[in-house]
Formats: structure tokens, C-alpha cells, sequence
């Protein structure tokens, strides 16, 4: 079963009691500025649903807090939850994967985002809910979707798992400076690399024989496989992209990704 839905089935679903849309574009896009889809709720990567505290962005949050942001926003265990971003699929993703890595499974992306959404001149609204009712939803936390430093040295050391890094190819060969000041671009030891922006068409997922093709490309074998970015959002796009080929292998995210690695590893400019 596909992670995806389309805007038609969304748009055909919009009613249903147990639905939950969550909005999680992380920058603003003048073209989208306050604009929503019905019964959308915001979902704040960078604050509520991060480790602030920690050095690096979009660090996993705990568990409890996660629980409680989620509750917060008035999700229950029974929800089904479909996420979008202006973009058309950027952070989308990450949300599905933390979702998934916290124990519920009826979550699903929105094929094409908002983009998609207006483009079919389904109806588009001004305001977020803010306020529902505190749901009850409860985490079960998967520890081996989430991968840390110490897990990607010891990997390089003994290899029991493939990084594919979802960045530029520029970036990843060190022939693109890093959006990031301060570091150096480059990859991991060992790491492939395929651009989260060769799996996707308009912003939308390439079909799975396409799919397919590009992963054909890294000449995978059946070892777990961690997805790594520059701060573990595009990861989770070519990590569902893996899902949506019908990879079966053990999938993970660096979640530090190349932000962390480069900073530990003193790849500094």
C-alpha cells in the first residue's frame, strides 16, 4: 500500500471523522502565504517537534515530547493523518517518518503538496484550527529508525549498513559550497548518493518503475540502509521513495546528518 495519497482522494476524504491534516512547510512561499487546506493544523518541525536544546536542527525530539505536542494538537490513536508542505513535498516526508518511528502507521503525504491542491482549485481557506480538544495519542518509539554519530563511526569501521545521502550531487563530491557557514561540503565515508530531487517530477513522487530505476543505479544489496541529508528533512523524502519502490531492506535516518558530521568531524571552511 502506497504512503501517498492524491489531492482527488483528500479532496473526496475531507469529511471523514477521524481525519487530521497537518501542515509542515518550513519556510514561507509569498504565492501560499496564509493559504490552507480545510482543517489544516500547523506542525512545527524546527520548534515543537525538535530538540531545541540540542546543537544541531530538526534534532528528534523526546518522546514525551512528542507525545505531548502531538496530543496537543488534537491527535488520537485512531487518526488518520495526512501531511503537506507548500513546496509540494519537502518536509512532508519527515513528518510521515517520525510518525512511523513513534508507533503509527495510518499516516500518509500529500502527492504534490499545496502546489497540487491549488492547481486542481480545490477550496483553500485562510486560517489553521488552533484550537481542538487534547487528544490521546500514545508513543511507541522505534530507537532503530533513528541513527546517531556514534552509530555512522562504528559503521565505517565494521559496514553493516548503506548511507545513501540525499543531497546535491555537488554537495555530496564537495564541488558545491554548503548552504550551511562554516562547513565544508562533502561526504561520509562509504556513503552513495542519490539527490532526493531525481525521485521526485513537479513535486510530486516519480512513479515505483521509475523508483525502482534510480535505486537499480546504487546497486544496492540487502543490508539495512540510513538515509542522510544536511539536517535529516530531504533524508526521509528518498527514504520513502525506498518504501514506494518496494525496498524491503531495514530502513534508518542519520538524523544529525551531514550538519552533524561535518561539525564533529572538524570539516569546518
Amino acid at each position: 500500500m502506497s504512503n501517498l495519497v492524491s489531492v482527488q482522494w483528500l479532496s473526496e476524504n475531507l469529511d471523514q471523522p477521524n481525519l487530521i491534516i497537518l501542515d509542515a512547510s518550513q519556510s514561507v512561499i509569498e504565492e501560499y502565504k496564509d493559504k490552507y487546506i480545510p482543517g489544516t493544523r500547523k506542525f512545527d518541525i524546527k520548534n515543537n517537534f525538535s530538540d531545541t536544546s540540542g546543537p544541531f536542527p530538526n534534532t528528534f525530539p523526546t518522546v514525551e515530547k512528542f507525545q505531548e505536542q502531538s496530543r496537543n494538537l488534537g491527535i488520537n490513536q485512531n487518526s488518520k493523518i495526512i501531511v503537506y508542505d507548500n513546496k509540494g513535498m519537502f518536509a512532508s516526508p519527515r513528518v510521515w517518518w517520525m510518525f512511523k518511528t513513534m508507533g503509527h502507521q495510518d499516516v500518509y503525504v500529500l502527492d504534490g503538496g499545496l502546489p497540487e491542491w491549488k492547481k486542481n482549485n480545490y477550496p483553500i481557506v485562510s486560517d489553521l484550527i488552533n484550537n481542538t480538544a487534547t487528544g490521546d495519542f500514545n508513543t511507541v518509539f522505534n530507537p532503530a529508525a533513528v541513527k546517531d554519530y556514534q552509530f555512522v563511526i562504528s559503521n565505517i569501521q565494521s559496514p553493516k549498513s548503506q548511507i545513501i545521502d540525499a543531497r546535491s550531487a555537488g554537495r555530496f563530491n564537495g564541488s558545491t559550497p554548503e548552504p550551511r557557514q562554516g562547513l565544508k561540503s562533502g561526504s561520509i565515508p562509504g556513503s552513495k548518493n542519490l539527490p532526493f530531487g531525481d525521485i521526485l517530477r513537479d513535486g510530486k513522487m516519480k512513479s515505483k518503475e521509475e523508483l525502482v530505476s534510480e535505486f537499480n543505479k546504487l546497486d544496492l544489496g540487502d543490508e539495512e540502509l540510513t538515509f542522510s541529508c544536511g539536517s535529516g528533512i530531504t533524508a526521509c523524502i528518498i527514504l520513502m521513495a525506498a518504501e514506494e519502490a518496494g525496498l524491503t531492506n531495514e530502513k534508518s535516518v542519520y538524523d544529525g546528518s551531514w550538519t552533524e558530521w561535518a561539525e564533529l568531524q572538524g570539516l569546518k571552511d
